[in-house]
């Protein structure tokens, strides 16, 4: 039912996994209206009973502008939120109602592109922590005939793109240097930190965690440090200057 780019990060890059977290995201996809799920999508129990449904692109257009902009989001039961530091999936598994919280998310574009008697077609980018499937399901609530997400497709994570996503079948026949070789340029890699080469001596002070003086003239808080042109040694916060503290080490 989801398809689409999945980020991941290998070897010594999963050091890099705190600034990948907040990372907005795009999808494509098809919202079912008629009735309403447990899990708010295609894979979960009916919730409400089937009714049939007669809405226009304008209703459904109409409808989805409510949730453009900054809102208030309730994640879905099935969902990796925890309370009572338990996982809201796993309560609502064994019956029990999770108590979650709205959370404050962004929906930077919400389109409908299409309209097929009970399904719509859309496109959405949204920031991080924010659920499409609960969007769907509240879709149905303002339309007053329930709804749930049908399928979803991600095209984008940050700066992570379908066309540029390896096929899991190409992993599965590729190894080694060959698949290295579709991998994104380190140097492509969190492209709003500047990227500065260090000499051999400012090299070996960094792989010990000291402070080191790099050739960088920008006013950025942070840096990345490589050793050469592809590889990527440490992650610098700026203390003054050219001065800077390595905070996450690679080599």
């Amino acid at each position: 039912m989801a398809t689409g780019v999945l980020p991941l990060l290998l070897g010594k890059y999963t050091r890099l996994a705190q600034f990948f977290g907040s990372l907005e995201k795009s999808y494509t996809g098809t919202i079912r209206f008629g009735f309403a799920t447990d899990t708010f999508d295609a894979e979960g129990q009916p919730t409400t009973d089937k009714v049939p449904v007669a809405l226009t692109t304008e209703q459904v257009q109409s409808a989805a502008a409510r949730f453009k902009g900054d809102i208030e989001q309730m994640p879905p039961p099935f969902s990796a939120k925890k309370t009572d530091g338990k996982r809201a999936y796993q309560l609502a598994r064994a019956g029990v109602v999770p108590k979650l919280k709205a959370a404050r998310i962004n929906v930077k574009a919400f389109d409908i592109t299409a309209m097929d008697e009970e399904t719509a077609a859309f496109r959405i980018t949204v920031s991080a922590g924010g659920y499409v499937r609960s969007v769907a399901h509240e879709m149905g609530l303002v339309l007053g005939c329930g709804a749930h997400l049908a399928s979803l497709r991600r095209i984008s994570a940050g700066p992570f793109t379908i066309e540029d996503a390896i096929p899991l079948s190409d992993i599965e026949r590729q190894a080694g240097s060959l698949l290295e070789e579709r991998m994104p340029h380190p140097r492509s890699l969190l492209c709003e930190l500047p990227a500065v080469t260090a000499d051999a001596l400012s090299i070996g002070r960094v792989r010990n965690g000291a402070a080191v003086n790099l050739p960088e003239f920008s006013s950025a808080p942070m840096v990345k440090i490589f050793e050469g042109q592809r590889t990527l040694i440490a992650i610098g916060r700026r203390i003054a200057g050219t001065l800077f503290q390595p905070t996450v080490v690679l080599i």
